[in-house]
């Protein structure tokens, strides 16, 4: 079921009538609201952006060094569109699919993290805004799919097959493009802008889900 976010006379956007905490990304069931104004997932990522950054929300975008045309443009598509909601967006910060979607980042004025296998942050692409070396080769996967409250997969491979593997262990949403591994429990979208949808309901219910379990255990 998808969320419903309605917007309060002051601004205040809530998700199934409770109020959103931006901050901490719960709906606080103690605060109820009369049914608002209904507005769409973006509209309400841009009145809470009017309350302070977004950028405690990580979205994760994975995809092979080895990626197409397409997926280069894709990527890079999903890059801004992220940017341009507030959300911090993480990666593996290298080439291909990474390095596209840090530079659409870069061109909209985000914040793209890349998550880097080696010891040093000499090997993150140009675009990346934060680079952190592991040191950690290939396990550094499982950071990326631990850290992002959404991951979005554009295209495939066997590290991206790793880590869409991890984000579905560790309960993530992962949504998929491009030809990304069709395994289940992935969504697919046949768009940009379907894709971005999907991670915003995904973030929704993230926030719904975070409450039923801080209140009922």
């Amino acid at each position: 079921m998808t969320p419903i976010f309605t917007l309060g006379p002051d601004g205040t956007v809530f998700i199934d009538g409770f109020r959103l905490d931006p901050r901490k990304w719960r709906a606080d069931t103690t605060v109820s609201q009369a049914p608002g104004q209904k507005i769409g997932a973006r509209a309400a990522m841009g009145a809470l952006l009017r309350t302070g950054p977004m950028t405690h929300l990580v979205v994760g975008v994975i995809g092979p060094r080895d990626a197409t045309a397409e997926q280069i443009s894709t990527a890079e598509s999903i890059g801004k569109a992220l940017a341009g909601l507030g959300v911090t967006t993480i990666c593996g910060g290298r080439s291909g699919v990474m390095e596209a979607v840090c530079k659409g980042v870069s061109a909209a004025g985000g914040l793209a993290i890349g998550i880097l296998p080696g010891a040093t942050p000499d090997e993150a692409n140009a675009f990346v805004g934060i680079p952190l070396p592991t040191g950690l080769g290939e396990a550094r996967n499982m950071i990326i799919a631990k850290s992002a409250r959404v991951l979005i997969a554009i295209g495939g491979s066997y590290g991206t097959l790793s880590e869409v593997a991890y984000g579905l262990h560790f309960g993530k949403a992962v949504i998929g493009l491009n030809g990304a591994p069709d395994v289940e429990g992935v969504r697919h979208a046949d768009s940009v802008d379907g894709a971005i949808d999907m991670m915003l309901n995904a973030l929704a219910r993230a926030a719904l889900t975070t409450e039923r379990r801080t209140s009922f255990g």
